[in-house]
């Protein structure tokens, strides 16, 4: 990240221009400030995907991941009252992953870590990620899983549909691949962003696909739709109709409030999709869903 002034700065890739972010990336007063517009209580603020450098060499995202936790730490410390963090691990080194969020959990105290939705071209679902897993099941730590707009298919952003489309369809492979590989340990708590994706849409034909394919009759074998219920997802749909799929799939107790805050594809107000929720679905899905998870920790 290049400084280019008191409240502006560039991430920069390779030497070249990612993206222009200003302060709320990085101040705390700022982002109090904003909530107190919005009326957000608290925040959990979580690195920007495209730093995760899961597709990197492991050295090297490691340094990375423990800077950004660093200074995450410190800015959950400026108001620890309304502001908690997710932090970064070097998910292509399960080891190093598992030891880093270790570090975060239990020395700095932060709900969880994010995470890409794959490794280089290793899926989530994959045995390789199972000491990571086994870390973070250990401590009822959340694992919020973000599309990194970087892995999608270079056909979508040729058609300028890499957000709208790239970005949910990469988030419902994931979560596809978590629901229908083998059974994950329990108490693992895993969160799709943005409404998982295309993924609540796509449980139907998953099971008709495990039926297809002849494994729905097996012993012990549990259909996609049945195991979605296990995974949580945020509420970052742009459509009520979206996030009352979202909440059908995974669950009314099993949905967050999501914003993307500060950028761009942000919701604003905050929570703007739940006003044509009903009450108590809406209090869950704002403040009780996320205090539940936790307090499970």
């Amino acid at each position: 990240m290049e400084r280019v002034s008191s409240d502006r700065a560039r991430i920069l890739l390779d030497g070249r221009l990612y993206r222009e972010v200003d302060d709320r990336c990085w101040s705390a007063e700022r982002r109090l400030r904003d909530m107190d517009a919005e009326g957000v209580a608290a925040q959990l603020v979580s690195p920007i995907p495209v730093t995760l450098c899961h597709g990197e060499p492991a050295e090297g995202a490691a340094v990375l991941a423990r800077a950004q936790n660093d200074f995450l730490a410190g800015l959950a410390a400026a108001a620890p009252d309304r502001l908690a963090a997710l932090g970064a691990v070097p998910l292509q080194d399960p080891e190093r992953a598992a030891a880093e969020l270790a570090h975060c959990v239990d020395e700095l105290g932060f709900a969880g870590v994010e995470i890409g939705t794959r490794a280089g071209d290793v899926e989530l679902s994959d045995e390789r990620f199972d000491p990571f897993f086994d870390a973070a099941a250990d401590r009822g730590a959340l694992v919020l899983v973000h599309p990194v707009d970087l892995t999608l298919d270079p056909r979508l952003a040729g058609l300028g549909i890499g957000f709208g489309l790239g970005m949910p369809s990469e988030t419902a492979v994931a979560g596809a691949a978590l629901v229908t590989g083998r059974p994950r340990r329990d108490g693992v708590r895993i969160c799709l962003a943005h409404g998982g994706g295309a993924l609540p849409a796509l449980l139907p034909r998953l099971d008709r696909g495990e039926v297809l394919a002849g494994r729905s009759g097996a012993a012990g074998h549990r259909m996609p739709g049945e195991r979605a219920r296990e995974l949580w997802c945020d509420s970052l749909t742009y459509d009520v109709h979206s996030l009352r799929l979202a909440v059908e799939r995974f669950g009314p107790d099993h949905v967050v409030l999501g914003t993307d805050y500060p950028f761009a594809a942000r919701e604003s107000p905050a929570g703007a999709v739940l006003s044509d929720l009903e009450p108590g679905l809406r209090a869950a899905i704002g403040e009780a869903n996320l205090r539940a998870l936790h307090a499970a920790q």
